[in-house]
C-alpha cells in the first residue's frame, strides 16, 4: 500500500497512523469523534451509529463500536432493510466464545457473509432499490471497514490529515466488476 491523502488514489496502513497517533502516550482507547454531513434531502441514505455494542453481552470490557452509511439508489428501501439487517448478519457469522484477538480475525470473513447474506435476503423479496454501504467496525485501535458502492470511508487524524479506508466500487472504473 502507499501512502497518501483522501484527495488522491492512495492509502496508507492503520499501523503508521496508530505509531504517529501515540508517539510517547498509551492509550487504552482511541477517542471516537464522529458526525454526518452532506445529507440528501430525498430520504434514501441512512445511518447507524452504535458505540456501546459488546462482544460478550454483559461484559463491559468487551465493547465496540459501530458506524454506517447506507447510500439507496431507487428508492429506501434497500437502504433501510441493510441498516436492521446487516449488523446481525455480520455477528451470526462469527462463532461465539472467541477471545478478541480470534474475534478480530474471524471479521473479515463475518463482514463478507454478512454482506452476502444480507444482500441475498432482500433480494429474495424482490425491491427494486439498491444501497452503496460503508460499515466501520472500531475495536480498541482496530479499525476494520467493509464496503459497497462509492460511498468513502476517510479517516483524519489528531494532526488533521486525513486518510482514505475504503475504495470506490463503480462498474465503470473497474474492468473486473
Amino acid at each position: 500500500m502507499a501512502g497518501g491523502s483522501a484527495g488522491g488514489d492512495w492509502m496508507m496502513p492503520l499501523s503508521v497512523l496508530l505509531k504517529r497517533e501515540l508517539r510517547d502516550d498509551i492509550f487504552e482507547k482511541p477517542d471516537i469523534l464522529h458526525g454526518v454531513a452532506n445529507r440528501r434531502k430525498k430520504g434514501e441514505d441512512m445511518t447507524l451509529l452504535k458505540t456501546e455494542c459488546q462482544r460478550v453481552p454483559g461484559n463491559g470490557r468487551t465493547t465496540f463500536s459501530v458506524f454506517a452509511l447506507f447510500d439507496g439508489h431507487n428508492g429506501s428501501a434497500a437502504a433501510i432493510y441493510t441498516k436492521e439487517n446487516l449488523l446481525n448478519n455480520i455477528l451470526c457469522a462469527i462463532p461465539s466464545d472467541l477471545t478478541r484477538d480470534e474475534w478480530l480475525s474471524a471479521l473479515p470473513r463475518a463482514l463478507v457473509a454478512g454482506f452476502v447474506k444480507t444482500d441475498k435476503d432482500f433480494q429474495d423479496k424482490g425491491e427494486p432499490s439498491g444501497t452503496t454501504v460503508t460499515f466501520v467496525i472500531i475495536d480498541g485501535w482496530v479499525v476494520t471497514v467493509a464496503s459497497v458502492g462509492d460511498s468513502s470511508c476517510i479517516l483524519e487524524s489528531a494532526e488533521g490529515s486525513l486518510y482514505l479506508l475504503s475504495a470506490d466500487h463503480r462498474l465503470d472504473g473497474n474492468k473486473e466488476e
